[in-house]
């Protein structure tokens, strides 16, 4: 689809901070104008500004062609669009109150730690767990860790759907979210982030957090510790599974296609599958080092964060001044001790996020809002003028 409407040249910039109200409610990555993403055409003294969005929850790339006084965008729906259902909570848009208390909360700290949570992957059509439109509200329940080592049928089942899964999973882009907490943290106005998530957004949007969950871009055997790229495992699971794969390289994802055998995304990049099409013939690798059982490298529930990764995190808490929440319902034990640590200590607390926390006590400040919707805004607010990266 394309639309084109008509702005000032002074107010171009502020129709792009402002671009859910100025373009239907758009919810765009806002490109600075001094970035790569803009183009000047000398020939026709024209601009071409490149910036991700969403039209009511449905992921978007436009691009805006600004020739004198005259505003086109052009929007093309990308490959990770997720069809079968809504995954970004409803929320109202952020006010200008909103960005001023956050930006404020930025501006006092020095020492700032950031925890983010599956909220802020929502927008690149991730599915949570937690949220109205989570996985937890159609009844679906995620393997264990005692589940995954006690069961060579629930692993099965597990890798077969992770393998469904993972093209699409693979595909996900970082949000406008993920860009600007990257230009947050060049900028030093992030001192050390963490994250819950295992889907690596961040590392694409150029932060380099602590993934207090682990990562399902790693594989690793329980036996021996040997880890892997989660590609070379892929080829593996190709290789070992044929049919799997040629059925999976021409499936239809929209789960109301007759072709979809009903298949749904998770949070975990794994998809739900109807047992009868992996119980018989779906085959796993082991160990290349031991034969031992092959697992991703992350903390199933039921397990606990490795002690080293859990320490360090909880040592950013414990000296911080400032603990930013975003994106997490901090439900589980292993993120909301680490704000509580944060805000026992004397740092000032703060939470972005849709619905209600387990750490909402703690918080001085809270937000509900939409990440993308909000953090791109801070970055042109008061004295912080941090260019995106």
């Amino acid at each position: 689809m394309a639309m084109a409407m008509r702005v000032s040249s002074q107010s171009l910039f502020f129709s792009l901070n402002n671009a859910r109200e100025v373009l239907t409610h758009f919810m765009t990555d806002v490109v600075h104008p001094a970035s790569k993403y803009c183009k000047f055409n000398g020939k026709s003294k024209t601009t071409t500004i490149s910036f991700r969005g969403s039209v009511k929850h449905i992921q978007t790339v436009c691009r805006i062609t600004v020739p004198g006084s005259s505003l086109e965008t052009v929007v093309n729906p990308p490959s990770n669009l997720l069809k079968d259902r809504k995954v970004v909570p409803d929320s109202d848009p952020p006010t200008t109150k909103d960005v001023d208390l956050l930006y404020e909360f930025f501006a006092k700290s020095t020492k700032l730690v950031a925890l983010t949570g599956a909220g802020i992957s929502t927008e690149c059509g991730i599915p949570d767990y937690r949220s109205p439109n989570g996985a937890y509200s159609t009844g679906f329940k995620p393997i264990t860790h005692q589940q995954f080592i006690r069961s060579s049928r629930a692993r099965r089942r597990y890798w077969a759907r992770s393998y469904a899964g993972w093209r699409k999973f693979n595909e996900a882009k970082p949000s406008a979210a993920h860009t600007a907490l990257a230009s947050l943290e060049k900028a030093n106005r992030i001192s050390f982030m963490i994250t819950q998530n295992v889907d690596r957004l961040h590392h694409r949007a150029g932060s380099t957090p602590l993934e207090l969950h682990g990562t399902v871009y790693t594989v690793g055997c329980v036996d021996c510790g040997f880890l892997f790229p989660r590609e070379l495992f892929q080829e593996k699971l190709k290789s070992l599974n044929p049919k799997w794969a040629e059925a999976i390289e021409s499936l239809d994802y929209d789960s109301n296609s007759d072709k979809s055998f009903g298949m749904k995304q998770r949070p975990d990049g794994d998809i739900e599958i109807d047992e009868k099409f992996w119980e018989e013939d779906f085959h796993i690798p082991t160990c290349s080092k031991c034969n031992g059982v092959l697992k991703p490298d992350v903390v199933f529930f039921g397990d606990n964060v490795p002690k080293e990764r859990a320490n360090m995190a909880m040592e950013a808490a414990k000296g911080c001044d400032a603990f930013l929440v975003l994106g997490s319902s901090v439900m589980t034990m292993s993120a909301f001790r680490l704000v509580r640590a944060a805000h026992e200590g004397g740092a000032a607390t703060a939470i972005v996020n849709i619905g209600n926390t387990r750490a909402d006590d703690f918080a001085e400040l809270k937000i509900n809002a939409r990440l993308g919707e909000i953090l791109p805004r801070i970055l042109n607010t008061g004295s912080l003028s941090i260019p995106a990266i």
